[in-house]
Formats: structure tokens, sequence, C-alpha cells
């Protein structure tokens, strides 16, 4: 059995992630050391460092300096229950070390959330609610309607992790679905049901328009005021990506300017937004508090990931979550 622990400086966030029985599966497929290793008490721990074949982790695995790697002389493998490893992949990576994280788990949620949403986009319910909350419209029976969902068209922005979730789960609905990917070939855009077009297209075909860009320099700014500007009548837009990826100042002037179009916006750039900032008063913004990936209950689920992971490792099977150096460069 591969000896391993627990190497994080959120102990807290160990407790919640690898709770619920998760830390006691642990123990059940390694020997696993009882104490979590920090940054801060690592030197207390120099005894069992060297005997380590693997350690898991979750938001909060420090970044390794070269010498603490060299202290941990048998590690081959880091089990990382969250999302983005790029704040400490590069020297694991350097260093020869198989790395896998929850991302898979972590997609799930954020795909979940933005179903939702755009379920509720195509019949129009953001701005129904607003209309029905003013007594006279509602009266009137001026109340907005979207199209429905029926043969309407969806547009995802980025088929990562997220992105091919979330095509997975509109292929529940009789829905055409649009894809922006310059990573993506066609045979794969097919094997995923989508269709793949230019950025300008997707834009300007869908009906609801959802973010799922990876965080890295090359999509910062990406989605601009040109794009915004040729939003259909009445379209949706969803990011639960990164708010560095939308030129907000010029969103804000297109929602002003088009009170019809509606932004549902999950992340901003800062978050939460400037006190003065217009998207807390535009009657067609929705703000979350970054909400849509892992939380609560589901955190849970990425440390399962590992654990499984973890197992297939031992046994010497193919891994399904392991990131590789090229991988970084296109990941969140």
């Amino acid at each position: 059995m591969k000896r391993a622990a627990f190497l994080c400086d959120s102990p807290d966030k160990v407790e919640r992630v690898y709770g619920q029985g998760r830390r006691e599966a642990v123990a059940g497929i390694v020997e696993l050391y009882p104490q979590i290793i920090t940054s801060q008490n690592f030197a207390e721990h120099a005894a069992v460092l060297p005997e380590l074949d693997a350690v898991f982790s979750t938001w909060g695995m420090p970044l390794l300096a070269a010498e603490q790697l060299a202290q941990m002389a048998e590690l081959k493998a880091v089990f990382y229950a969250a999302g983005s490893v790029k704040g400490f992949a590069a020297p694991l990576l350097q260093h020869g070390l198989v790395l896998c994280s929850g991302w898979g788990a972590n997609a799930v949620p954020v795909a979940e959330f933005t179903l939702a949403q755009v379920l509720l986009s195509c019949k129009g319910y953001f701005r129904n609610t607003r209309d029905c909350n003013v007594r006279e419209t509602r009266r009137d029976h001026q109340v907005f309607g979207g199209p429905g969902v029926f043969g309407e068209v969806v547009g995802l922005v980025g088929l990562g992790m997220v992105g091919r979730a979330v095509a997975e789960l509109l292929r529940t609905f009789e829905l055409q679905v649009l894809a922006y990917d310059p990573y993506v070939d066609r045979d794969t855009a097919t094997e995923l049901g989508v269709e793949l077009v230019e950025l300008s297209e997707l834009f300007a075909r869908s009906f609801v328009v959802s973010n799922h860009l990876p965080n890295i320099p090359a999509t910062e700014g990406l989605l601009d005021g040109t794009l915004f500007v040729t939003m259909r009548p009445d379209a949706t837009f969803i990011n639960t990506g990164r708010g560095a990826q939308v030129v907000e100042g010029e969103l804000i002037d297109i929602l002003r300017r088009r009170p019809d179009v509606t932004a549902l916006l999950d992340v901003t750039l800062p978050e939460p937004p400037e006190p003065e900032s217009a998207f807390y008063t535009l009657p067609n913004v929705q703000l979350s508090s970054h909400i849509a990936g892992s939380m609560n209950d589901e955190l849970v689920r990425m440390a399962d990931h590992m654990i499984e992971e973890c197992a297939r490792w031992q046994r010497g099977e193919a891994l399904r979550y392991q990131v590789t150096e090229a991988m970084l460069q296109t990941m969140a």
C-alpha cells in the first residue's frame, strides 16, 4: 500500500472537501499520515517526508520549492481535489510527478448551473420577472415571453471541460448548439453534437451565449462590444468563465443602449464589482457571487474523483484527470 499525506495550507478546506467520510476513504486505499502537512509545519514532518509516495490536497496547495521536493524523494503523485492547478503545477510537472486534478468534478456543478440559466433564458424568464414586478406592466399583459427551448440556438464560447459538460447536458433538448474553440477540431465538435463557428457568427446567431473560456492571457478582453452589439433581439449573455475575458465597460455600454439584452454574471472583474459599477443598477443585469462551481455538498465530489484516481494510479490503470505541461497552456 502506498504511503500518502495531506499537504495543504488551508486545513479547514481539507476538512470540508474531504469531509463526509472521504478522509476515511483515503485512509482505506493508502497508508495515510494522520497529520495535515502545511508550509508552516513542513520542517516538523521531516522524518516522514522522504517516505511519501503521494499527497492529497485541495484549495491551499502550496507552491513547493526545489529543496522541498528534494526532501520528498519518493513522491510520485499529487491528487488535487479542486479545479485550477496553475498556481503550483509547474515545479511538480518539471519534477516528473503525476498530477491529477478534480477539474472534471468541478465542471459538473458549473454545467448544471449553466443549463438552468440557458433554459430559463430561452423562456425569457429573467426579463419576464422584471416585467412582472411592475404592477402596470403585468396588469396590461405587456410582460415579455421568450421564444422557448424548442429549436432555439445556444452558443458555447469554449469547449474545455465545462463547455463539453454543458454541451452534453444540452443534448437532452431539441436545441441547436454552436461553439467557438480554436483548439477543437470539427470531428470532435461533431462527437459533442455542436457546430463549430467563428466567434462573431456565434454571437450573431445565438439567442443565448454562454462563456466557458479558459482563464489564460490569450482570452483576456476577448469578448468586447463589437460582439455584444451584434446579439439578437432579447438575447442573453451568461458568464461563468472569468470577468477578465469581458471588456466590461463595453458590455455595460451595450446593456444601457439595449435593454432587451440580459446579462447573467456569476463572475466579474473585480469580484465583487466596484461599488460604483453600473452592474448594480442596470435592470438587465443579474449578478451572482461566483456560485457556479463546487460549493457546500458538492465539494466532496472532487474528493471522490481524486480517491478514484489514486486507486487507478495504484493499479497501474489509465488516469482520467491527469494534467500535463502541454495542457497548462489552454486550461483554466
